[in-house]
């Protein structure tokens, strides 16, 4: 397909340098080789807001000791494995399944800020926000 040669506007007729592909003047198609866009134009449609949100696993847990009743905050590393408590010496093993150990809460390290979050377990799995840095946290076990 050859180039604009210049000359008069087909339409217009507003003198034209070469090589153009509209006319300054009247926006006219200068070369008969190419067509006008054929492509429709989609209908616009939002998006729906994307909110950020750091998606993090517990990193231990507040239960209550089954010897003393004090509550102890255990790193989830020792699920399965034998326990001391630090107030009375009394050990267990850390099993979630045994109807003698409450859980009474889970922590997490805040992504952004790395404060330290307690936080009951009711909220394991709902978006929470950090109280320090206001960050989105999904908690999950």
């Amino acid at each position: 397909m050859p180039a604009w040669p210049g000359g008069p506007c087909p339409v217009c007729g507003e003198e034209m340098p070469e090589r153009l592909i509209h006319c300054f003047n009247c926006r006219a198609l200068l070369n008969n080789d190419l067509e006008p866009d054929s492509v429709e134009i989609p209908e616009f449609v939002p998006l729906k807001e994307i909110e950020p949100i750091a998606e993090i696993k517990a990193r231990g847990y507040y239960l209550n000791c089954p010897h003393c009743r004090r509550e102890l905050r255990v790193n989830s590393r020792y699920v399965g494995k034998s326990v001391t408590c630090k107030q009375c010496d009394g050990s267990f093993v850390l099993d979630f399944t045994s109807p003698s150990l409450q859980k009474v809460g889970v922590y997490v390290y805040c992504p952004q800020c790395a404060d330290r979050l307690r936080m009951s377990t009711k909220y394991v799995g709902v978006k929470v926000a950090c109280k320090a840095c206001h960050a989105r946290l999904l908690v999950v076990e």
